[in-house]
C-alpha cells in the first residue's frame, strides 16, 4: 500500500480557497468592479470639480487619489479575503484539520487519518487530482479537496502516491 504523511497548515487551507475564487468568474467580476467602481466615480467628480470651479490643483488631487486607489485596491481585497478566510473556519474546524495527516491507499477507499479523526473516501467519489508546482489537490467535491502541500511531507514518496492515487480514481470512478 503506498501512504503519505505531511502537516497541513492554514496557510494552506487559505491558499486552496483563494485558487478556488481566482477561477470563480463571479467572484472575479465583483473584484473588478470593486477596483474600478471607485476610481470611475472619483474620476467623475474631480472632472465635475473641475469644470464647475476650474480648480486645476484639487482635481489633480483628486485624479492622483483615483489613481493610487485603482492600484492599491487589488492589495488591500486580496488582504481582506484572507482575513474572511482565515475567519471562515471555527477553531473547532481549525484543531481539526490543522496538523499532521496521513493517507492510506486501499483498495477500494483512500483512508485519511487527521486530527479530526479518520476517513474513508471511495475512490468512486472522487473526481481528480491536479498537480501544481507547491501543492496536489485531490479533489472529493467540485469546491472540496484534499491539501497536500509538497514542501512539507513528513514521510512517503509522494509522486508515487500521486500516481497510483490517479489510476485507482481513473479505474474505480
Amino acid at each position: 500500500m503506498f501512504e503519505i504523511e505531511y502537516e497541513l497548515k492554514i496557510e494552506d487551507l487559505i491558499h486552496f480557497n483563494e485558487l478556488r475564487l481566482k477561477n470563480d468568474p463571479n467572484v472575479q467580476k465583483d473584484l473588478r468592479s470593486k477596483r474600478l467602481l471607485v476610481p470611475g466615480v472619483m474620476l467623475f467628480f474631480g472632472l465635475f470639480y473641475y469644470l464647475a470651479y476650474a480648480d486645476t490643483i484639487t482635481t489633480a488631487y483628486i485624479t492622483l487619489l483615483a489613481l493610487v486607489w485603482g492600484i492599491v485596491s487589488p492589495y488591500f481585497l486580496k488582504m481582506d479575503m484572507r482575513r474572511q478566510l482565515r475567519n471562515s473556519y471555527s477553531q473547532e474546524e481549525q484543531d481539526a484539520i490543522i496538523g499532521n495527516h496521513k493517507l492510506v491507499i486501499e483498495p477500494e477507499s483512500l483512508l485519511e487519518q487527521s486530527p479530526g479523526g479518520k476517513s474513508n473516501t471511495p475512490w468512486s467519489e472522487m473526481l481528480r487530482i491536479d498537480e501544481l508546482a507547491d501543492y496536489v489537490h485531490i479533489f472529493v467535491d467540485i469546491d472540496a479537496a484534499i491539501v497536500i502541500p509538497k514542501n512539507q511531507l513528513i514521510s512517503g514518496d509522494l509522486k508515487k502516491f500521486t500516481k497510483q492515487a490517479a489510476s485507482m480514481i481513473e479505474r474505480l470512478a
